[in-house]
């Protein structure tokens, strides 16, 4: 059973930007902690960062630290991920995720809720 809808990927040229959501279906983000997640092709699925419910964030990948923003607006009980400089081997499917605790756990930590994903393609 899926627990999150993300949304906002598609096809995007080298050096693009790109802002990805995430919302809950059925349940409230409140004092959760969310991450975004993502699988290339052929490779593991990677953590890219979390964010708590006080906005505190980890951060699972350097690489993508400088280009990758991971935000909320908890009103909304929206997750966001801002992508900036984005390049063909961010391709992938990017998912978000929640852990039924409120702090940021490990990147290979218990995450109880996923996505679907949403499809991430850079290319010209």
């Amino acid at each position: 059973q899926l627990q999150f809808v993300e949304s906002g990927g598609g096809l995007v040229q080298p050096g693009g930007s790109m802002r990805l959501s995430c919302v809950p279906s059925g349940f409230t983000l409140e004092n959760t902690a969310v991450a975004w997640f993502r699988q290339a092709p052929g490779k593991e699925r990677r953590g890219i960062q979390c964010i708590e419910w006080r906005h505190n964030a980890r951060y699972y990948t350097d690489h993508m630290r400088e280009r990758f923003t991971i935000s909320r607006e908890n009103a909304q009980n929206t997750v966001y991920l801002l992508m900036h400089r984005l390049q063909p081997e961010d391709t992938g499917i990017y998912y978000c995720a929640a852990t039924a605790g409120g702090d940021c756990p490990a990147e290979n930590g218990e995450w109880d809720r996923w996505g679907q994903g949403t499809q991430v393609t850079v290319s010209s």
